[in-house]
């Protein structure tokens, strides 16, 4: 069966170089701009094995590429993203400049997210996601969702979630469900931010070789480890609030992932084998290595409501012109 299994593995990635990128595909990217990070998560699997960022023009080179080559959606990642927020700033705006429609989303932990900061950019933000895997304090603290200010998590949800719906920007919530939660019922905070939440994803915490899982990683993640079993359960127990479940085999090679030197991650072997750099070889080569599946990236609901405009989420400035 492992015989069969490597065989299989090499026809898919040989394939793949030929039906990985199609003329008619639309690019949703996730890109890790910076590995650093303020919280611990146990978990982490792009963790801050390095504090490289590249400088302003040359990811405005790397985004342009990516915009001819017909991104639809990008995604700012890390690391966390506010630890560089005039950056990100940056990005952000230039990505609209760049093209109105394409979808600019964020990924972070909010504990860095200010007013100051949505007051300038949020403008330019289509769907905000939070990491909140609990409501519970405690927890939190053992999953290391925590930094040396021990903020509440709840809290930074719920300031981040009103700062959303005052800039007219979707507010997602990202949960990894691990052994320290899959057991919680998140009902009663979920109710009380249901109005505003417009997405709420569910992973399954999930091994990448030499990130939280083996010997070169800077996490020992195995004991966040659950069944699918028991992920499938806290799913169901929270079946009213319509989570988007995935598990392990839904994540696999789904993603399209830039890193912070704007190379792709081939995640085929469970770990992250990076192809040269898009401001090297260009989009379509690195894309061929990347061992992306979009059928895989098509289960897991990756094609959904990307913009802020099919939400109807009136902006702060409307809000002010309505009596």
């Amino acid at each position: 069966m492992e015989f069969l299994s490597q065989i299989i593995r090499f026809l898919l990635d040989f394939l793949g170089k030929f039906m990985s990128y199609s003329d008619s595909e639309v690019l949703s990217v996730n890109f890790h701009f910076l590995r650093t990070c303020n919280y611990k998560c146990g978990f982490c699997f792009h963790t801050a094995k390095t504090d490289t960022v590249l400088t302003l023009p040359k990811i405005k080179e790397g985004l342009k590429l990516l915009v001819e080559a017909r991104l639809g959606k990008i995604n700012f990642s890390g690391g966390e993203p506010f630890l560089k927020p005039k950056l990100l700033g940056d990005m952000v705006q230039y990505c609209k400049e760049l093209s109105p429609k394409l979808s600019v989303t964020i990924v972070s932990n909010g504990s860095k997210i200010t007013e100051s900061w949505m007051n300038k950019y949020g403008k330019f933000v289509d769907i905000l996601a939070i990491s909140c895997d609990s409501f519970d304090y405690q927890t939190n603290q053992e999953i290391g969702r925590a930094d040396s200010e021990n903020r509440n998590q709840a809290d930074v949800v719920r300031k981040v979630a009103k700062l959303c719906e005052q800039h007219g920007v979707v507010f997602k919530l990202n949960t990894v469900v691990n052994s320290k939660n899959y057991m919680e019922d998140m009902s009663e905070t979920l109710n009380e931010l249901s109005p505003i939440i417009k997405r709420w994803k569910v992973f399954q915490c999930l091994l990448i070789e030499g990130e939280n899982h083996g010997q070169e990683a800077l996490r020992e993640a195995e004991q966040f480890c659950i069944t699918r079993e028991q992920f499938d359960q806290f799913v169901l127990r929270h079946k009213d609030f319509n989570p988007v479940p995935e598990n392990n085999e839904d994540m696999k090679d789904s993603y399209y992932i830039l890193d912070e030197k704007m190379r792709f991650l081939n995640c085929r072997e469970g770990r992250k084998d990076p192809t040269e750099s898009i401001l090297d070889i260009g989009v379509e080569k690195a894309i061929a290595d990347s061992g992306h599946d979009r059928e895989a990236f098509k289960r897991r609901g990756g094609e959904y409501l990307w913009s802020r405009n099919d939400y109807k989420i009136p902006d702060i400035e409307d809000m002010g012109n309505l009596h």
